[in-house]
């Protein structure tokens, strides 16, 4: 494991590089939270060159006291790409990190081997949504990782209000049903939020695959480690028609249906 610092404009971004295989990119839930998915890389590492980061203004990563919005983040992203010589790689993101990988991927699609949504919210701002989130919130809850870094709140708050201006796009229905990317969304079956908007996204892609993980929470890798590990690894099995430069692993791959 190699850590290293990276430079971007006035920022300076922690970012962390492990394992050997295909090059992903892990991208951690918030926004405004630093990266907490290094469970999720150790499952991957084996067959995998996994980079992760803590985002602008979170955990190790420098801090001006702004806000950011999703154009910074996604450049941010695309950066940390070019910085480690990476031609293309497979993006990897956790609740709000599935949100901007999918921006990521709209955006940068020519620097993608393919993307996984582990838990994500969807495009949208929808009411119901809400209102069974928080209801299930205070009548089951879910355990929480323990945190290492202060939330940063600032962040948080402009990302998502960003992220309302970024799903309002006249043309963004459009551009996603015409995404050519080998996709994986991942659900879990006792996830307190509702699953409605990533089976809308799973459905509109092209070639898209969704897989609900039974008895699993949003931290699926807390309570569901081997079936998280088996879905995304045979997913890049499956995937190798579309990264012919890179090899990987003799593992069966049964547990997914591709639409």
């Amino acid at each position: 494991m190699s850590e290293r610092y990276i430079n971007i404009g006035n920022k300076s971004l922690w970012t962390v590089k492990s394992g050997k295989g295909i090059p992903v990119v892990l991208l951690s839930g918030g926004p405004g939270m630093y990266n907490n998915l290094m469970p999720l890389s150790h499952l991957l590492e084996d067959v995998c060159e996994v980079v992760m980061f803590d985002p602008a203004g979170c955990g190790r990563s420098s801090y001006d006291g702004n806000g950011y919005d999703i154009e910074a983040s996604l450049q941010d992203i695309e950066a940390i790409r070019k910085e480690y010589g990476i031609s293309k790689w497979l993006v990897i993101g956790h609740s709000w990190g599935a949100d901007l990988g999918f921006a990521y991927s709209l955006k940068y699609p020519d620097s993608l081997l393919g993307y996984v949504s582990i838990s994500g919210t969807g495009i949208q701002n929808d009411r119901d949504w809400k209102k069974e989130y928080k209801y299930n919130k205070e009548a089951i809850g879910e355990p929480l990782q323990e945190l290492k870094y202060e939330h940063n709140k600032v962040v948080h708050r402009s990302l998502i209000n960003s992220w309302r201006d970024f799903i309002k796009q006249p043309e963004l229905l459009k551009e996603i049903s015409q995404l050519e990317l080998p996709s994986l969304f991942i659900y879990a079956e006792k996830d307190i939020r509702p699953s409605w908007p990533i089976e809308q996204l799973a459905n509109l892609i092209p070639g898209s695959a969704y897989i609900n993980i039974k008895e699993a929470e949003h931290y699926i890798w807390l309570n569901k480690k081997q079936e998280l590990t088996s879905v995304i690894k045979s997913f890049l099995k499956e995937g190798l028609k579309y990264m012919k430069h890179y090899k990987c692993m003799n593992e069966p791959h049964s547990c997914i249906q591709y639409r």
